[in-house]
């Protein structure tokens, strides 16, 4: 007969304690795990920098994985990003009263971006991404929820502290200023098409060809930030952008295609800079081509 062994209560529940920890420190790995994607998604569409998002959603892990009682650890992150990214925002629109020409938001190499099959990526175009710099941090924060995450506009308010009424407010404000803009073509073919047949127009200097491709209200963004040489002012008209094209192809003979933003974009080097021209489409002209150069929005190309 074995001897009666006592067990110390304390020592006990300090296993316990041990290993629910170990348990919620797994659980919260592997939601960190599974929504990593959808987070990085969210944070780029509120920042439209690759670098912030990336920074905003690993400051949100580091939140959670010090936090005690998480429930639903994918709410907790879309909060935490959220609120970060408006803090961000915030702070990012006094340096942009400063800021030299045209703001474009980041562009990203398309290998970059999460394959989670519950992301729309047409929303990462950067056409979508630079359409959402017209709206303030809390438009911004309730359009990208309502869109991206078909949040209630209940849910919405407890993730930005307004109330539902405030929330749609916000969202029928966000939708109005957007306007039709929000209504383009991210068809990877169409802007491959567009792509091919303004490089050959503008390297053989067809005009009137390049302006049939460019709908009669195109305009054109270039953003150098003061750190390369740049238009100030957006080009308007197809006639203008038209000579922008045939200037810039013809200085050099570096252009290719590359995959930005999950769309066909033009990279050139008229000055040994590298830019990357991005377009707008819609109803098969191009609306709006956004111009990036600034090489500190470069990185994550």
């Amino acid at each position: 007969m074995e001897p009666h062994r006592h067990t110390d209560p304390d020592a006990a529940a300090e296993a316990v304690t041990s290993t629910d920890c170990t348990a919620q420190a797994t659980d919260r790995a592997q939601a960190w795990a599974a929504a990593r994607g959808r987070m990085l998604a969210h944070a780029y569409r509120m920042l439209g920098s690759w670098q912030d998002a990336e920074d905003v959603v690993q400051e949100a892990w580091l939140r959670m994985a010090d936090a005690d009682g998480v429930r639903n650890p994918d709410a907790f992150l879309t909060t935490t990003v959220t609120r970060l990214a408006i803090d961000r925002l915030r702070q990012r629109q006094r340096r942009q009263e400063d800021y030299i020409g045209p703001w474009i938001a980041e562009p990203v190499a398309s290998d970059r971006l999460p394959e989670d099959a519950a992301i729309d990526r047409d929303l990462l175009s950067l056409a979508a991404i630079q359409l959402l710099e017209r709206l303030s941090p809390p438009e911004r924060a309730t359009y990208v929820l309502r869109t991206g995450f078909a949040y209630s506009f209940k849910d919405i308010g407890v993730v930005i502290d307004h109330t539902e009424s405030a929330c749609r407010q916000l969202f029928r404000r966000a939708s109005a200023r957007l306007g039709a803009d929000a209504r383009f073509d991210a068809d990877p073919t169409t802007h491959g098409r567009l792509l091919d047949a303004l490089l050959h127009a503008a390297r053989h200097g067809a005009m009137r060809e390049l302006e049939t491709l460019l709908a009669h209200d195109a305009v054109l963004w270039a953003d150098g930030g003061g750190k390369v040489s740049s238009a100030l002012k957006p080009i308007h008209g197809p006639a203008k952008i038209a000579r922008f094209m045939v200037g810039v192809t013809r200085e050099t003979d570096a252009i290719r295609v590359v995959d930005i933003n999950g769309l066909p974009a033009l990279e050139i080097h008229p000055d040994g800079i590298t830019r990357l021209i991005s377009l707008r489409v819609r109803d098969g002209r191009i609306e709006e081509l956004l111009v990036a150069g600034n090489p500190d929005k470069l990185g994550a190309t």
